[in-house]
C-alpha cells in the first residue's frame, strides 16, 4: 500500500507550481538599461552628416520617393531663423543624429507598491523632448490624437533586447538638409546592451515620403561620472533682419543642388537617393553613369592642327 500524501502538500505544490508558470518568461532575459549613457556616434558613424550637417542635394544612403526629393531640394536652413521655428526640437526619428549626441540619462519608473515596471524615461535629447516608453501594456492612442515631437512609445521584451514602436510623431526630417519624414511614419527601435555598450537599431517605416524602410544604428557607452543637466530654455531672437512679415524661405520647386556631386565628382543621380541606390548591385549603375559623363578621349598621337 502507498503512502498518501497530505492534502495541504499536495495543495502546496499545486501553489508553487502555478507560480512558477505565471512568472513572466522573459523576465531571465531582462537587461538593465538604466543609466547615464555618453554618446559614441558624434565622432564616428554619419559624422559628417551630424556635426557639419549634410550637404545640400546629399541624399545618398536614403530610400526616399520622388516626394520627398521634391520636398528636400525646396528646403532652406534659413527656415530655423523663423521665430516659430527657433525653439523646435528635434523630432524623434532625427533626435539621435543631431550634433555631437546626445548623451543620454535611463531611468525607470517602477510602481512603488509592487515595483512592476511601469515605463522607461530618456532624457537629454535636443530641445528637450524627451522620450517616455510605457512598459504597462498600454495601447497606442486613436489616429486623432495629438502628435508631438517625442511621438508616443511603448516597449516589450524580445529576447534581452528592448524593442521599443513610436507613433504619432509631428512630421520633422530624417537628415538635416531638408530630407522630410511625415506624420505618418513609424519607428521601431531594438536597444541592446553589452556590458557597457549600449547599441540602438533604429527601423523608420514612412509610407509617404519613404520607399522601403530606412535603417540606422547608434551607440553610447556607459559614463557613471556623466550627468544629463536640467533643461535649458531657448531664447528666440531676431534673425530675419528687414525681412518681410510672413517670408518663408525657401528654393523654388525645379531646383536641383548638384554642388555635392561636383564636389566628390560623383554622377547626379547615384547622389539623390532611392532604394535601388543602396544595393551593392547600383555600383554597376554608378560606373555606367561615370563612363556616359567622362570627357571624350583624345585621339592618338594627339590632336592635329
Amino acid at each position: 500500500m502507498k503512502p498518501t500524501v497530505p492534502a495541504f502538500l499536495r495543495l502546496a505544490a499545486l501553489v508553487a507550481a502555478l507560480t512558477l508558470i505565471a512568472l513572466p518568461r522573459a523576465a531571465s532575459a531582462q537587461v538593465d538599461i538604466a543609466g547615464e549613457w555618453g554618446a559614441l556616434n558624434g565622432v564616428s558613424e554619419d559624422q559628417p552628416h551630424r556635426v557639419p550637417g549634410a550637404d545640400l542635394g546629399d541624399y545618398t544612403g536614403l530610400p526616399i520617393n520622388d516626394a520627398a526629393r521634391l520636398k528636400a531640394r525646396s528646403w532652406d536652413a534659413s527656415v530655423l531663423s523663423q521665430p516659430e521655428r527657433q525653439a523646435q526640437p528635434h523630432p524623434a526619428m532625427y533626435s539621435y543624429r543631431g550634433g555631437g549626441g546626445p548623451n543620454l540619462r535611463i531611468e525607470k519608473v517602477v510602481d512603488p507598491a509592487t515595483g512592476a515596471l511601469i515605463a522607461f524615461t530618456f532624457t537629454g535629447y535636443f530641445g528637450r523632448a524627451d522620450r517616455t516608453v510605457w512598459m504597462d501594456g498600454r495601447p497606442h492612442p486613436s489616429d486623432y490624437a495629438e502628435h508631438t515631437w517625442e511621438g508616443f512609445s511603448t516597449g516589450e521584451w524580445v529576447g534581452s533586447a528592448l524593442k521599443v514602436t513610436t507613433t504619432h510623431m509631428k512630421q520633422g526630417v530624417i537628415q538635416r538638409n531638408g530630407v522630410p519624414a511625415s506624420a505618418y511614419c513609424t519607428m521601431v527601435e531594438y536597444w541592446t546592451r553589452h556590458g557597457n555598450h549600449l547599441g540602438n537599431f533604429t527601423w523608420i517605416d514612412d509610407p509617404i515620403f519613404l520607399e522601403e524602410p530606412m535603417v540606422r544604428t547608434t551607440d553610447w557607452i556607459w559614463a557613471p561620472q556623466q550627468h544629463v543637466g536640467v533643461p535649458q530654455p531657448f531664447d528666440t531672437v531676431d534673425e530675419l533682419g528687414d525681412r518681410p512679415l510672413g517670408w518663408v524661405p525657401s528654393y523654388p520647386i525645379g531646383t536641383m543642388h548638384d554642388g555635392f556631386a561636383k564636389q566628390f565628382n560623383l554622377p547626379f543621380e547615384a547622389t539623390q537617393g532611392g532604394s535601388a541606390t543602396l544595393y551593392p548591385e547600383y555600383q554597376k549603375r554608378i560606373r555606367a553613369l561615370q563612363q556616359q559623363q567622362a570627357p571624350p578621349a583624345a585621339p592618338a598621337g594627339g590632336a592635329r592642327r
